[in-house]
């Protein structure tokens, strides 16, 4: 294969309008790595997508193996990033490599993109579609647990500051407790998750309360155990479905913290601050008929004998810059488990490595066609 190893530039990120300037972002020493494999030509190219960056390790001592040991056992591979996603990394270099040496020469193009940031920006992909890489149809290799996913959603994460009147413990009635007054934001954060549950659909998320959690997870508050909070600080985050934009659901979050706000005597006086993470966000989806989700669902019954699940990703992904700005409509697939993702004792199942690497190379030949 032709090898691109390159750092993401974040002068040429910030020229996108996807970009969102983030406080000490730095790629110096940690490059995309791309591999082109030029086909025979006469078939249609396609892109394979996943992520070599991975959450912390930590703690260590919570590892019944080391987090970078890569233990087998019980038929799984364990490590930190097993299912998030060395292993949809694995399947997808594996599926080109057997291929070749089968002496099978694909007609269309190849790419294979393993890059960097994706947990925290998604930049790594935005850097190869400016780089100029785009194919006909890609399968990005995120954990999907062996279903074939055309949507994933989208995730806010919000921060909301309130205000209080700190006085001594001893004469707390003369105060304002900034933690009584989170809990109302609290509370009317858990009005607008049970709203958005009665009011969106998507026919790939037949349960919403996956789809669009919405919770405040963080709350931050007081300096001393005897005097009342001046200040407290909640955070937290929302699954949006593929087709909403960002600025609306932001809208949704404003005005539900400023209608509880209002009924309020003290919050009147004194609104609360609510700000956006400004990186990630948006959800993505492909048609379920798209011929990608065609391929590779008859990829995976060749493969298994069984039909794949066709299902939507609870999760973000970076399938939103690819779709939305890569001109290359991309589907999940992948052998890593979700329940897995970034937990203690991350592993993945050998038999999905060997299933999900078999279905990716049954969908280079029927996708991009190829010669013997």
């Amino acid at each position: 294969m032709e090898v691109d190893e390159f750092e993401p530039d974040l002068a040429t990120l910030s020229s996108h309008p996807a970009f969102a300037p983030m406080e000490g972002l730095n790629y110096r020493g940690r490059p995309n790595v791309v591999g082109v494999y030029h086909g025979g030509g006469g078939g249609r190219s396609l892109l394979f997508n996943g992520h070599v960056d991975t959450i912390p390790l930590g703690p260590i001592e919570a590892w019944t193996e080391g987090p970078l040991s890569g233990a087998v056992r019980d038929d799984r591979i364990f490590g930190r990033g097993a299912a998030d996603m060395k292993g949809g990394l694995a399947a997808m270099t594996v599926a080109v490599q057997i291929l070749l040496e089968a002496g099978v020469r694909p007609r269309g193009d190849i790419i294979l993109e393993y890059m960097v940031d994706e947990e925290l920006t998604g930049y790594g992909t935005l850097a190869c579609i400016l780089r100029g890489y785009k194919a006909d149809a890609g399968i990005s290799l995120e954990t999907s647990d062996l279903c074939v996913q055309p949507a994933a959603i989208g995730r806010l994460w919000f921060t909301i500051t309130l205000s209080g009147h700190a006085v001594s413990i001893s004469r707390h009635w003369e105060g304002v407790s900034a933690i009584e007054k989170g809990i109302k934001i609290v509370h009317a954060i858990q009005g607008l998750e049970r709203m958005r549950w009665a009011d969106l659909h998507h026919p790939l998320y037949p349960d919403n309360r996956s789809a669009l959690p919405c919770s405040v997870c963080m709350f931050n508050a007081g300096t001393f155990p005897s005097a009342l909070p001046d200040r407290a600080v909640l955070r937290g985050s929302l699954g949006m479905m593929p087709y909403e934009e960002r600025k609306d659901v932001e809208g949704q979050v404003i005005d539900q913290v400023m209608h509880t706000a209002q009924a309020d005597p003290w919050l009147r006086k004194n609104p609360p601050v609510v700000e956006f993470k400004k990186t990630g966000g948006q959800g993505a989806e492909i048609p379920q008929d798209h011929p990608v989700v065609q391929t590779v669902s008859a990829a995976f019954k060749y493969a298994t004998g069984t039909t794949p699940t066709i299902s939507g990703r609870t999760g973000g992904a970076d399938t939103r810059f690819l779709i939305k700005h890569g001109e290359t409509p991309t589907v999940i697939f992948g052998p890593g488990t979700t329940s897995e993702m970034h937990a203690m004792n991350e592993s993945v199942p050998i038999r999905n490595l060997r299933i999900a690497t078999h279905t990716l190379a049954l969908a280079i030949v029927d996708w991009c066609g190829a010669d013997a």
